[in-house]
């Protein structure tokens, strides 16, 4: 077999480590992103099928920048501008397709590319600033990096701007007569052909591109570490039924590798072992025995022969037969008791044997016995490799209804975190739909604040004016006269210098009919005629901001109703769209409490298949809980009478 234990650790130790590299550079890539929050640009496709690639991005994600450049960065994002987080697009279509129907969350400018009309500085204006800079000056295109298809955008963002080592250069090149390009320092002072300075504490997106750099190392990074993890996830798919195959037999080998010893423990600690290992030690010493036996035989041979030639000896002898005879006699009693001491031995060893011969008969019987029991051992492992085999094959089942168990699982998981998605989606529009409807509140209680007031000046106004004319009632006889042409109360046609003159007469006039006169009188007049100008001054302005005041609330109602309408249609196409994604292929809508009068309130109508529920008791439990989830989070608000 061609896995083994050392590949797979190996190869499990790639997987893990190639899938915590993804982790790792996905959360950095996250966190670099949030820092550039303000070049998110997320759109919906405008149409079906739509190409994403036509949409190239923003500028500032379109540029590359040279790690010897960082420097002139700060002067680069001075240089672009607003032009930093325009988008680029293929063509006004896509554009326009965008504007419409993308969905986009704030405003945008389009940069497409067909028909932007790109700016580049001539080679002779670049020839005259590099010799009158000497060196210090670049054209800022020169100092980006960036993709072919993107070069016209590149242009009409950079390609009027020098990019100068201090303000010296700056002022040299931008006004220069043959040169006349607006130029920028590294310290971002600009300085423009018109005559203007600009400069200061660096702008608030100052580091931006360095921040898109590390942005998109990281991505470089993060798409290298993923292709070696789906390269990884390839060969382990691959080799997938090698290695099961591989874990099967290292499970069946450790499975084995365990019952043997199990058997071997069990046979080790029976009798028939215990046998065994007493026979084997018995047919050693048998085997001694015998050894022994066969040494003693021999030295009885050689007692004989030494006993015959004793004899000899005292044939050949006999001519000194006294002195020879005790010599020989001394020998042979000496030998006698050497031979008497080995046939003891050699009864005692015989003995030995015997007893050995009978235990080793005594032993193969009780072998005899212990293969009996080995062979009833032989079939009991028999019947439990069988039962073995079963419950392997109910382990197969059990692993394969485990694979699909966890495919399931994961399939379950994967629509879990689908919805989860949506859930985050639905509480986006939820908190977007609440700052509206607060929005709106607002302006329904800004609106109610003026009516209130306009209210409160017209009470006020209505009750000087019945004041005035309880108290004058020739105003209720000529207020009809008021401000119109050729009566007394023409007002535009007063002539305020002459009247002066004549007041002065009749002043004159007065002084000398005071003795005739009672000048108490002709105050009293005076005074009346001075308080009927005044009051017929203020009859028209009260008429005048009376008229004025209710038209005020003529048009107040008209924007109230205005704003009314505009939450119930959004808050009605919302409460709709949200009971669809919550119970798809079902809808939900508000509708007038009274025909065509919406500030009689409005009443909740919800669509079950083909057909509109009349009332709320009709909808089931879950049904009822989503639609009360919708007025808990939407409606319940004091001022826009939508419950």
């Amino acid at each position: 077999m061609k896995w083994n234990e050392e590949k797979d650790s190996a190869f499990t130790s790639s997987i893990k480590n190639a899938r915590e590299e993804v982790r790792s550079l996905t959360e950095k890539r996250d966190s670099v992103r949030q820092r550039l929050s303000n070049l998110d640009f997320s759109y919906s496709d405008p149409v079906p099928n739509f190409d994403r690639s036509k949409v190239k991005g923003l500028v500032a994600t379109l540029i590359n920048i040279d790690p010897s450049q960082y420097p002139k960065s700060t002067a680069l994002e001075i240089a672009a501008g607003g032009r930093l987080y325009n988008v680029v697009v293929e063509d006004e279509r896509v554009g326009e397709q965008l504007l419409q129907r993308g969905n986009l969350k704030k405003r945008v400018t389009l940069i497409p590319l067909n028909k932007i009309r790109a700016f580049a500085a001539s080679a002779q204006k670049l020839s005259t600033a590099s010799q009158v800079s000497r060196g210090k000056a670049q054209l800022a295109l020169q100092l980006v990096g960036y993709e072919p298809d993107v070069s016209n955008a590149m242009s009409y963002v950079f390609g009027d701007v020098l990019i100068c080592e201090d303000a010296e250069t700056a002022k040299a090149v931008t006004f220069h007569q043959q040169i006349n390009m607006k130029s920028v320092t590294i310290n971002g002072d600009v300085y423009d052909p018109s005559g203007t300075i600009s400069g200061g504490s660096a702008p608030q997106s100052s580091g931006i591109l360095i921040k898109v750099q590390e942005l998109k190392q990281v991505e470089g990074a993060l798409q290298d570490a993923k292709a070696l993890l789906q390269k990884l996830e390839q060969d382990e798919q691959r080799n997938s039924s090698l290695r099961s195959a591989w874990m099967t037999a290292k499970r069946e080998l450790e499975i084995k590798t365990h019952e043997l010893t199990l058997l071997e423990q069990q046979i080790g600690g029976g009798n028939a072992a215990r046998i065994k290992n007493d026979i084997i030690d018995l047919e050693k010493r048998l085997v001694e025995l015998r050894e022994s036996g066969q040494q003693a035989s021999e030295r009885r041979k050689e007692a004989e022969q030494e006993c015959k030639k004793l004899e000899k000896d005292m044939n050949e002898f006999k001519t000194n037969k006294d002195g020879k005879l005790k010599q020989l006699k001394a020998e042979v009693s000496q030998q006698k008791a050497e031979l008497h001491g080995l046939t003891v031995k050699l009864k005692e060893q015989q003995k030995a044997l015997q007893t050995a011969q009978m235990e080793l008969e005594q032993m193969q019987s009780d072998i005899e016995t212990s293969h009996a029991s080995s062979a009833e051992a032989l079939e009991a492992i028999k019947v439990h490799q069988s039962e073995l085999g079963k419950l392997t094959k109910a382990l197969d089942s059990a692993k394969t209804l485990h694979r699909e168990v966890s495919a399931q699982l994961q399939a379950e998981l994967a629509t879990l975190a689908r919805f989860d998605e949506e859930v985050k989606g639905l509480d986006t529009a939820i908190t977007r739909i609440k700052e509206a409807i607060t929005d709106l509140e607002v302006t329904i209680k800004k609106s109610e604040h003026e009516i209130q007031v306009a209210q409160k000046e017209k009470a006020s106004s209505e009750a000087h004016i019945g004041s005035l004319e309880k108290h004058h009632p020739w105003i209720q006889e000529d207020k009809r006269k008021f401000g119109k042409p050729g009566t007394a109360y023409d007002y535009d046609n007063v002539n305020i210098p002459q009247t002066k003159e004549k007041a002065k007469e009749l002043e004159e006039l007065q002084k000398g009919m005071k003795k005739k006169i009672n000048p108490k009188v002709m105050n009293m007049i005076d005074t009346v005629e001075k308080k009927e100008a005044e009051l017929k001054k203020n009859l028209l302005i009260v008429l005048g901001d009376k008229t004025k005041i209710e038209e005020t609330i003529d048009q107040l109602d008209v924007l109230k109703l205005e704003a009314l309408e505009k939450t119930w249609t959004k808050v009605s196409k919302d409460f709709g769209d949200i009971f669809g994604d919550l119970l798809p292929g079902n809808s939900a809508k508000l509708q007038y409490a009274e025909s065509g009068n919406i500030s009689a309130g409005l009443e909740v109508k919800v669509q079950l298949g083909s057909i509109w529920k009349q009332s709320l008791t009709e909808l089931s439990g879950g049904q009822r809980y989503v639609q009360a989830v919708y007025d808990l989070t939407y409606i319940e608000t004091p001022q826009s009478q939508l419950c």
